[in-house]
């Protein structure tokens, strides 16, 4: 199991600065080919994803990592028992850029570990394109739909320092940290 922390806007009653000033950072590419650093950090952020239960993905900031790369679960969604969280489970994405985005988009409530105790309703894209470089450095090009689509999407957002917080969205707010959430978002 990883020891690896995740970093959250907030904790109990009060906003965590140090970790908002990562999660809200751009970050940046990875150096391909890829070097130990780069080999170490997809280690990492693919060690931390697998250890956790509650996630359909994770992006390298919210380990602490400034850099261009997520990981997703890409099967298995409906039933636990699908998922093996085995690495051919994931998927892993090195200096992802959307270069087309397709269809209808869909509003869907989506909850984020970085931004625990919330939900917002966020409409994304149906169908994407992403270019990028896989674990092993080799350049890919792949297409996601449905709600595949839609992690993928959010985990690009965190490479640049976007939060489903700062979607205008319906927020769903558990009753014991609606107060908390009420003077956060009034300030901001």
């Amino acid at each position: 199991m990883s020891d690896t922390k995740i970093l959250t806007l907030w904790k109990g009653d009060k906003l965590d600065e140090k970790a908002a000033e990562i999660l809200r950072a751009s970050c940046k590419d990875v150096t391909i080919p890829l070097d130990e650093e780069g080999e170490k950090d997809i280690a990492a952020l693919l060690e931390a994803f697998l250890a956790r239960d509650d996630a359909l993905g994770l992006a390298a900031p919210q380990i602490g990592l400034t850099k261009r790369i997520v990981v997703f679960r890409n099967k298995g969604f409906d039933d636990k028992d699908k998922w093996t969280k085995s690495e051919s489970d994931c998927g892993v994405l090195v200096n992802p850029r959307i270069t087309q985005a397709r269809g209808e988009k869909v509003i869907m409530a989506e909850g984020c570990l970085s931004c625990p105790d919330i939900q917002v309703e966020i409409e994304r894209f149906g169908e994407i394109k992403v270019r990028g470089y896989n674990a092993q450095g080799q350049k890919v090009n792949k297409r996601y739909t449905d709600f595949l689509a839609r992690i993928v999407q959010h985990e690009l957002d965190h490479l640049e320092g976007k939060l489903i917080i700062d979607y205008d969205g319906t927020i769903y707010v558990s009753q014991k940290k609606q107060r908390f959430f009420q003077c956060l978002f009034q300030n901001s």
